[in-house]
């Protein structure tokens, strides 16, 4: 497994981590020794980067982790970066530090940490990211050693690129795959300058990129990819990558085609993303011991044939593009 540095927190970290929304029971139902199970095999396959939120399952997802830290791995070196914001109204007014001390000493209880080691603004309005207080009360909780370092998940680059320019930004988690490519223009040259880590959420455009997918695929009546494809519920950029499920079918047969010898779509998707100078890590999820298996693995695959990296491009221009310009 290769290994980064996770932007201005200074932690080295697997530049495969888990995104561990699934835990929450948000794409269908996981069991917690199941889930725990995932947990395990991760850390056994290389995996230091656990990535959270305070809302994923209403907060199970933390308590699984912190409580898989304390029984299930104690002293292995895990970095674990959680998220808050989303327990209230996405109103700016709500972004405020008593606010804040309340949720992260709630995501503290879950963890079971005294200090969290990264927390993210969970995908915030544009007037919080641009908020100089907002600042000022965040590095005020670094200050009083309630977090270690903070950060941003952002919807779009501009948000990215607004967060990447405040002096205490460690890191933005940002939609990065085969089938997202903007990032790359501005946003990940920009964090590679200014030493701020890029987080690539939604690696596998919610699994489209694992090319398993058809017409006739259903998913569980609790799974956001069965209640979000029109992004009614949230953001619609999020489920399938912001990409037209029928369009993304069509990319998705083009990508498995492309894919070296001897790898699944997944891995070769997975190891795309990992490649990029830039990125600090890539934080697929999985649901069973053997998606997380498959998914670290793709830490330690060799630079991809240029053939391949000209496809992902040529799938985007002709497909893409212009479908999700048109969905945002």
């Amino acid at each position: 497994m290769d290994t980064r540095t996770l932007g201005r927190t200074g932690r080295t970290v697997s530049v495969i981590g888990l995104g561990t929304w699934q835990l929450g029971a948000d794409w269908g139902d996981v069991t917690e020794a199941d889930a725990t199970a995932v947990l395990a095999a991760s850390v056994d396959a290389g995996v230091t980067f656990f990535d959270t939120a305070d809302v994923y399952g209403d907060g199970r997802s933390e308590q699984i982790i912190g409580h898989f830290l304390e029984h299930g791995a104690p002293g292995v070196d895990i970095t674990v970066a959680t998220k808050m914001g989303r327990r209230v109204d996405q109103l700016p007014e709500n972004y405020v530090l008593d606010n804040f001390r309340a949720w992260t000493e709630r995501s503290r209880r879950n963890l079971g940490t005294e200090t969290l080691d990264l927390v993210q603004l969970h995908c915030p309005p544009s007037a919080v990211i641009d908020s100089g207080e907002v600042y000022d009360a965040l590095d005020t909780l670094v200050d009083d050693g309630v977090i270690a370092n903070y950060g941003v998940s952002v919807e779009t680059c501009e948000q990215a690129l607004t967060a990447i320019a405040r002096p205490g930004i460690a890191t933005v988690q940002i939609i990065l795959n085969a089938f997202r490519l903007k990032p790359l223009d501005e946003v990940v040259p920009a964090a590679r300058a200014a030493g701020v880590g890029i987080i690539a959420r939604v690696p596998l455009a919610s699994g489209l990129l694992t090319g398993k997918y058809t017409r006739e695929t259903v998913f569980a009546e609790n799974d956001h990819r069965n209640f979000n494809r029109d992004g009614s519920a949230f953001d619609v950029g999020e489920t399938f990558s912001g990409v037209d499920y029928e369009t993304g079918l069509t990319a998705a047969n083009e990508f498995s085609a492309l894919v070296p010898e001897g790898l699944t779509p997944a891995q070769a998707a997975l190891a795309w993303v990992a490649q990029i100078d830039g990125v600090s890590s890539v934080i697929p999820g999985a649901r069973s011991v053997k998606q997380a298996q498959g998914n670290a693995s793709a830490g330690a695959v060799p630079a991809l044939p240029i053939e391949f990296m000209e496809g992902v491009q040529s799938i985007y221009d002709r497909l893409l593009r212009e479908s999700i310009h048109d969905r945002w």
